[in-house]
């Protein structure tokens, strides 16, 4: 950059790279707290990028995307010949700091009055294991790849080439639809590897399945209006139905899946179904030949539409990933859904939707009158040339075969120290596995209060009860192991077990099946 810039103040930024905060990301919040501070005064020159790159360790590319942001935003503006400064023009109450209060009587902000589908949304929220953002421990998160395993340096290259010369559709308006490119890549990777042709121009880049449910749900269904969902399930997806204003139905899961014979028994009147065909969630079970066939018929006799939901579909250790339900249709009737930010890392939120033909032009329609699907372009053209040239298929492959040892290491670990508190059998697919009571606990099994007693010391799992709309709810925990290598597992199962420990022996054994404990009581 120019002279003004060499003269610029040491910002003394620090990046984590195992954090889950992108690192162009850390950047531009750094500076912008400095500029909102008034540690960086308006018309403060930078750092150039190069410079800031040496410093903090990361590509360039990496830099000018934070700046980028910041520019955009207003916070800095680039001077030609000289670098970047922070703007002058910024509001003077902007930058003033919230005055701090003392005393013993501090005032009080004014509480928000809130909907009732806030107030509601935020309740569950609330409850154990649900969720609640921040940094969960190691073992035994849901939804988590494992960061050691993917290639962030090859990453910030594809970044750094990408934006250095962005694509026609990035620089300029963007398809509503997401980057082009991008959905080429999708387009081939679906046709070679799971087994089903479709266009790119039917494909919706979006930022995770509750935006895909939400926007067919949008398409398809009037508010009030019934869809089958899978009991248990994933909350996300009724999440997303509700806020759509549709009416999510559970249907019951068995040890061949979803039941269209109960759905229809359930609710005939629904024209929407959302499943997990290939590895349900959270259960595992895989939906049989004779139903998919079954789902299929009833969704071309009745004017149905079915969403197939292959969060992990690419993970099975037993043989080839199983075919998906899109492949077998033939009236053009289900919409499939498949996420790159629980395969690649979390803070991608990047996923897709491919539409059947038919609901393409009201698709495209529908987004242009609300706005495009919430996906984040920052991404989206390097996730296009990791596809494009052979990375990701190379990344499955290596993470089936690491994912497969994991699972195994925990199934061993789980057999040497909870044999007789709980039973985690192997899965011949997914990230995670499900942990079901001792018989001879299993009147007592609260899974949330074992939750929070889990979270005490230092674990993560997950209540399986959090995943059923109907009562009594089925108990049990949910483990993630593709994160944690397998020098952690052994430790993890030994707090894990402590914690079931606490849960099961005096002095403690007033906290299984306590009523008013923010439990069910009896209800395992």
């Amino acid at each position: 950059m120019g002279r003004d810039a060499t003269k610029a103040p040491p910002l003394g930024l620090l990046l984590d790279p195992a954090a889950r905060v992108a690192l162009h990301q850390q950047i531009g919040e750094q500076i912008r707290s400095a500029i909102l501070e008034r540690r960086l005064a308006p018309g403060t020159y930078l750092p150039s990028s190069r410079l800031l790159a040496q410093e903090l360790g990361c590509a360039r590319g990496t830099v000018l995307l934070a700046l980028d942001q910041l520019v955009a935003e207003g916070y800095v503006m680039a001077v030609p010949g000289s670098g970047v400064s922070v703007a002058s023009d910024l509001p003077d109450d902007l930058l003033t700091p919230p005055a701090v209060r003392t005393g013993r009587h501090p005032v009080a902000a004014a509480s928000p009055r809130l909907s009732r589908r806030a107030a509601t949304e935020l309740a569950a929220r609330a409850r154990p294991g649900s969720g609640s953002g921040g940094t969960p421990p190691t073992a035994f998160a849901l939804g988590h790849p494992a960061p050691d395993a993917f290639p962030f340096p090859l990453w910030a290259k594809l970044l750094e080439a990408e934006w250095r010369r962005p694509a026609q559709d990035v620089a300029a308006s963007p398809h509503p639809f997401g980057h082009a490119g991008l959905r080429r890549a999708i387009a081939a990777y679906l046709g070679a590897a799971r087994g089903f042709a479709c266009a790119a121009a039917e494909i919706v880049v979006t930022s995770g399945v509750r935006q895909s449910v939400a926007l067919l749900a949008r398409l398809l269904l009037d508010p009030g209006e019934a869809a089958w969902v899978e009991e248990p399930g994933f909350p996300g997806t009724r999440e997303a139905l509700r806020a759509a204003g549709a009416r999510p139905v559970p249907v019951p899961v068995d040890a061949s899946g979803f039941s269209p014979e109960a759905a229809q028994a359930l609710a005939p009147e629904a024209r929407l179904a959302i499943v997990a065909p290939a590895h349900h969630y959270p259960l595992g079970a895989v939906l049989s030949l004779q139903r998919r066939l079954a789902l299929l018929a009833w969704a071309e006799r009745a004017g149905g539409w079915i969403v197939e939901d292959d969060y992990d579909g690419e993970y099975r250790y037993a043989g080839r990933p199983l075919a998906p339900l899109r492949a077998l249709d033939r009236a053009g009737r289900v919409a499939y859904v498949g996420s790159f930010s629980k395969l690649l890392f979390p803070s991608l939120r990047l996923s897709y939707l491919v539409l059947p033909s038919a609901l393409v032009d009201a698709a495209e329609g529908l987004l242009v009158a609300l706005g495009p699907a919430g996906a984040s372009l920052l991404g989206q053209g390097a996730l296009a040339r990791f596809i494009d040239d052979g990375h990701f298929a190379a990344h499955l492959r290596r993470t089936r075969r690491l994912y497969a040892e994991r699972q195994e290491a925990l199934v061993a670990a789980a057999r040497r120290q909870l044999g007789g508190l709980l039973d985690i059998p192997p899965d011949a697919g997914g990230m995670h596995l499900v942990g079901r009571s001792n018989p001879a606990y299993a009147e007592g099994f609260d899974d949330r209060l074992v939750t929070e007693a889990a979270a005490r010391v230092g674990v993560s799992v997950a209540p399986l009860s959090a995943c059923c709309l109907a009562e009594p709810a089925i108990q049990g925990l949910l483990l993630g192991y593709a994160s944690v290598p397998p020098e952690g597992i052994e430790a993890a199962v030994t707090r894990l077990r402590s914690a079931l420990t606490r849960c099961f022996t005096p002095p403690l054994t007033p906290c299984i099946g306590r009523e008013g404990a923010g439990g069910r009581g009896q209800d395992g």
